[in-house]
């Protein structure tokens, strides 16, 4: 089977209900599948052929869902894009896929059209604002005018269907290839470990599609089993809203990062518990470390329990779940989901025994490898083996704990942060001799952002002025929180971290 297929099987066996709710839109799976259509049909005339990367550069919104299961129809690779990441960022991903349509949000992302002459690739651009700011075909002239026929392009199972920019840096792309065949097996796991049927919904919020969690997890396994999606817009200030969904839709399941979590949990501190969740059935989190007292604190506010979950963008998504039974061993992440082999493996390789610490390493479920970069695909699949840069144990009952990671890394509020990136744009400020970035550890976010910068001899600069020179240059979860100038570079990573 491939997605095109999942989504005409579903929507014929559920057209009448509701696959997205975003407010008050509702969208069928019925109507879904027939603006699928009429993307795909548009972006054949456009002279997409089969494996041609259609970029998509759109906040969570129905027309996501529709533009990334059209380029599927049309023989496309969809490729999601992060919308907050700034031009010089995006030119880096676009550069290294290439892709021969772009859609975007004229409202969101005006500055990349305004450099599109840069990218003499991409030969069609459409604009799916609500209202459009720009002279391109719009989103909504093709609801209007194109084809709903059913498109025909043959999809092999091993044929990409989607690269997702998740696996480094952005100055170094890595775009991880995610295979049909592995996609759909892997969203039928994910639907097994949660119980998930088509009487459930999902919420899904501050969980962007670009990200495999949101798309995969969330999005693709709800539409390959007939649940409903209900989205919750905006970018995660608006917990309030969060939690009235919830409890106005009845939502069964909740996949989020822990922020979300801490957030909910500092609302019920502070303002008390004003919003029935007691619909919800399943409560995950993953992305980031999921602090034990959060889990203790949500239960003892809202009744529920959350599981710490764990996955990857190159193993599909999430590749660990719970029993329904076992739910007592907290800062666990669950078991291997059925098509993942887990392992643990120290410094020679070789596999460790039951409570050592060591690298982790899956086979089964996994990428491709990147998108037009074989040598860094050979760096990390090593004998069928994805070596995924985080440390763990698993314990005798076959539980994974998450103890660390090599890879140098910050997680503020689920998303990876790569401090090179940082370093890299901080080099071109003309007063600027080194700088350093660093997480600190926070205990709502996670981690955050500190800079550590030494100046040129004779220049003087302030926070403000680094955080303005930041701000044009980098997408804002990038930005440092911290910032101190110091006379010469500390030499330990403990020393960074001290608290001036």
């Amino acid at each position: 089977m491939n997605l095109n297929v999942m989504l005409e099987k579903t929507a014929k066996n559920y057209a009448s209900k509701a696959a997205i709710i975003m407010g008050e839109q509702r969208v069928s799976y019925a109507e879904l599948d027939e603006a699928a259509n009429k993307v795909a049909n548009t972006l054949i005339k456009m002279g997409v052929n089969k494996g041609d990367r259609v970029a998509i550069g759109l906040p969570n919104n129905p027309e996501f869902v529709t533009t990334y299961f059209g380029a599927i129809k049309a023989g496309g690779i969809p490729v999601p894009l992060d919308i907050r990441l700034k031009i010089e960022e995006l030119a880096s991903l676009l550069n290294n896929c290439k892709p021969w349509v772009l859609v975007t949000d004229s409202s969101v992302m005006e500055p990349l059209l305004a450099a599109l002459n840069r990218f003499d690739f991409i030969k069609h651009v459409v604009d799916a604002a609500a209202v459009p700011k720009s002279t391109f075909p719009s989103y909504q002239e093709i609801m209007a005018s194109s084809s709903a026929r059913r498109v025909d392009i043959e999809l092999a199972p091993d044929d990409i269907a989607t690269i997702s920019y998740a696996g480094g840096p952005t100055s170094h792309p890595q775009g991880a290839m995610l295979s049909h065949r592995n996609l759909v097996t892997a969203l039928n796991a994910y639907a097994d470990g949660f119980h998930q049927t088509e009487k459930d919904m999902s919420v899904l919020f501050a969980l962007p599609m670009y990200h495999v969690f949101g798309l995969a997890s969330v999005m693709l396994t709800s539409i390959n089993k007939g649940s409903t999606v209900v989205i919750v817009p905006g970018t995660g200030r608006s917990i309030n809203s969060f939690l009235e969904t919830i409890e106005r839709e009845r939502a069964t399941i909740c996949l989020g990062v822990p922020y979300i979590y801490a957030l909910a949990v500092n609302v019920a501190r502070h303002e008390g518990v004003k919003h029935d969740l007691s619909s919800l059935r399943v409560c995950a989190s993953a992305a980031a470390h999921l602090p034990v007292n959060v889990i203790h604190q949500f239960k003892q506010y809202y009744g529920l329990t959350i599981t710490d979950i764990w996955g990857l963008t190159e193993a599909i998504s999430h590749v660990t779940c719970w029993d329904s039974d076992d739910k007592n061993k907290l800062g666990a992440a669950g078991k291997p989901l059925p098509g993942w082999e887990v392992k643990i493996v120290g410094d020679n390789g070789d596999e460790l025994p039951a409570d050592r610490q060591g690298e982790i390493i899956v086979k089964g479920l996994i990428m491709t490898g990147y998108y037009d970069n074989p040598q860094t695909t050979a760096g990390v699949i090593r004998n069928d083996w994805l070596h995924t840069g985080d440390i763990g144990k698993i314990d005798g009952d076959g539980y994974l704990y998450i103890t660390g990671r090599k890879k140098p890394m910050i997680i503020l509020k689920g998303q990876n942060v790569y401090p090179v990136d940082i370093e890299k744009a901080l080099s071109t400020h003309p007063k600027i001799a080194r700088a350093k970035i660093i997480g600190v550890p926070d205990q709502l976010r996670g981690e955050t952002v500190r800079a550590i910068i030494v100046l040129k001899e004779g220049e003087t600069a302030t926070e403000q002025e680094i955080r303005q020179f930041c701000q044009p240059i980098m997408a804002d979860y990038k930005l440092p929180k911290e910032i101190i100038f110091a006379e010469a570079m500390p030499q330990t990573e403990e020393t960074y971290r001290i608290t001036p």
